[in-house]
């Protein structure tokens, strides 16, 4: 019977068997190294990113806060403020400089601040109140009614101040009187002595009663009417042609008192204001500014003065060809009405003085 054996495999193929293994393993290995490797980068990078990131975090409020600080963008209310907030600002300041000028008796640059106060911020409560209240005062009683219902315009949000400017209003419509008759003062703007007449004592003529209205014209910025009763002592004689009266009509600007350049007129109400029917004759003077109104060299701050003497022709205030006085200083800016002086005279002597506010009487500058 035969014998089967396995062939014995010889020395040289299993050499060959065994480096063929080596380089299989050799070949896997360097694949694992290299995936260890790999993954190992990735860690490290991730690790050394976190370490960064918590590294700066820890180090920004010591290092970047104050660059940050510097660089950060201001909060909304201060890049965008409330748009009025300015001209609130400006507004209070100058109700303040109106309350100590008002104080201290300075009533004409008082509302000069008003003035400019209430277009700066037209709707302070509190400058409306105050303008009004000094308009009153002056006996500009349209201009204070005016005022009020501005301040009733804005609602009880008002406050008091709402209440106020109806009550004002409702006396207004009432026909509560709104200054007494002049022959109620004990003196006149100069500080002379009025009898029972109305009249200053040892004086032929007086001012008993001055009447300011305003005339309603849609192409003037100011359109005024003074009502001046002109009173003469009962009983008397008298030259019509010795008695002037003096009409000098004053604006604000920036603050100070100068002439007005606006329109003036005067006129009788009564055409032979003779004073033989009656003890009072009314002149009228009208002050009126349009909205384009421009000084020019013929109208300018003198035309305030008007100069009337009975029984003669009376008029505008200035004519062509009378002297131009030079202009005021201070003129440029916005003009505003302020006021008046009135002086009559007789035979050369003063007999009475009215002015509106008071102390124009004696502060305002007058022609040359």
């Amino acid at each position: 019977m035969a014998e089967l054996t396995a062939p014995t495999p010889a020395p040289h193929d299993d050499r060959i068997f065994s480096v063929a293994l080596w380089v299989v393993l050799a070949f896997a290995a360097a694949e694992l190294l290299a995936v260890i490797i790999h993954y190992g980068e990735r860690l490290r990078e991730h690790q050394a990113a976190a370490r960064t990131t918590e590294m700066r975090a820890a180090a920004t409020p010591a290092t970047s806060s104050p660059r940050r600080a510097a660089n950060a963008s201001p909060p909304d209310s201060a890049l965008n403020p409330p748009a009025s907030s300015a001209a609130v600002s400006a507004s209070d300041r100058l109700l303040k400089e109106a309350t100590v000028l008002r104080e201290r008796g300075d009533t004409a640059n008082a509302l000069a601040r008003l003035q400019e106060a209430a277009q700066r911020d037209p709707r302070n409560a509190n400058v409306l109140a105050e303008l009004a209240t000094i308009y009153e005062s002056i006996q500009l009683f349209d201009r204070s009614s005016e005022t009020w219902r501005k301040l009733e315009a804005l609602g009880p949000s008002a406050g008091p101040l709402y209440e106020l400017a109806q009550s004002k209003l409702r006396n207004a419509v009432a026909g509560a009187p709104p200054a007494a008759p002049v022959s109620h003062t004990a003196t006149d703007s100069a500080g002379k002595p009025i009898d029972a007449e109305g009249i200053p004592e040892g004086s032929l003529f007086g001012i008993t009663d001055i009447k300011t209205e305003q005339v309603p014209d849609a192409d003037a910025e100011t359109n005024l009417r003074l009502n001046i009763a002109v009173r003469k002592r009962p009983g008397v004689s008298y030259e019509i042609g010795k008695l002037r009266i003096n009409v000098f009509l004053y604006d604000s600007v920036e603050g100070k008192v100068v002439l007005t350049d606006a329109d003036t007129n005067s006129e009788w109400l009564n055409p032979r204001h003779d004073w033989s029917d009656t003890d009072t004759e009314t002149l009228i003077v009208s002050y009126r500014r349009s909205k384009n109104h421009a000084i020019s060299s013929e109208a300018a701050i003198s035309a305030a003065a008007a100069a009337i003497t009975p029984g003669k022709t009376t008029g505008r205030s200035k004519k062509r060809g009378e002297a131009t006085p030079k202009p005021q200083e201070n003129d440029a800016g916005q003009r505003q009405y302020l006021g008046y002086v009135i002086r009559v005279y007789y035979n050369d002597k003063l007999q009475t003085v009215r002015a509106d506010p008071a102390h124009l009487a004696n502060d305002a500058p007058a022609l040359p």
